[in-house]
């Protein structure tokens, strides 16, 4: 099926605009930057926009444009982690002072949070963090609800080894904010 230049950009303004809203919402939820998440949905779109006739083609769409923003979220969030390693190293050297005595066990989660792979990590966050059920989480990151049971499981389970604790959920509610 051949369609004109115009048909593609019909067809992409109503993907766009029945899809941005979702995307930023995910890039909100895997980021916790409400300002980055509109950016991150806009860039996976133009992606989308750059591959337009093979993503129009494909059985899921929608599917494609939220797997392109995780890949996005997930660079980003590899670029954090390098820019905090670097800051850390420039702290090193100067003696800390720890005011309040959560701020070393947050600090703990947030380590161990970025070691866990991405699947992992995004689910153990969506779920305990963000309190999102399991369906809802599913449906966040374009998968099925026996993958967020059993990433979230096993997600759990190495933070656990990680920090040495049997209440991951407390501690990852506590970097939330929130009292489990």
């Amino acid at each position: 099926m051949v369609t004109s230049d115009g048909d593609a950009a019909t067809e992409f303004h109503e993907f766009f605009e029945r899809h941005y809203a979702e995307l930023a919402r995910l890039a909100h939820l895997l980021t916790g930057e409400p300002d980055a998440a509109d950016d991150l949905a806009a860039d996976a779109l133009l992606a989308v926009w750059h591959r337009w006739d093979r993503v129009r083609a494909a059985d899921h769409p929608a599917a494609y444009a939220r797997g392109v923003l995780a890949n996005l979220v997930r660079g980003r969030i590899r670029s954090a982690v390098r820019e905090r390693r670097r800051v850390a190293l420039f702290w090193a050297q100067r003696p800390e002072s720890v005011d309040a005595p959560d701020v070393a066990g947050v600090v703990d989660v947030q380590e161990a949070l970025r070691r866990l792979p991405f699947r992992k990590r995004a689910c153990v966050v969506l779920r305990h963090a963000f309190d999102l059920s399991e369906r809802d989480t599913a449906l966040a990151l374009g998968v099925s609800v026996g993958t967020v049971k059993s990433q979230t499981s096993k997600g759990m389970a190495q933070l656990e080894q990680l920090l040495g604790s049997s209440d991951g959920n407390r501690t990852v509610a506590a970097l939330a904010g929130r009292k489990k």
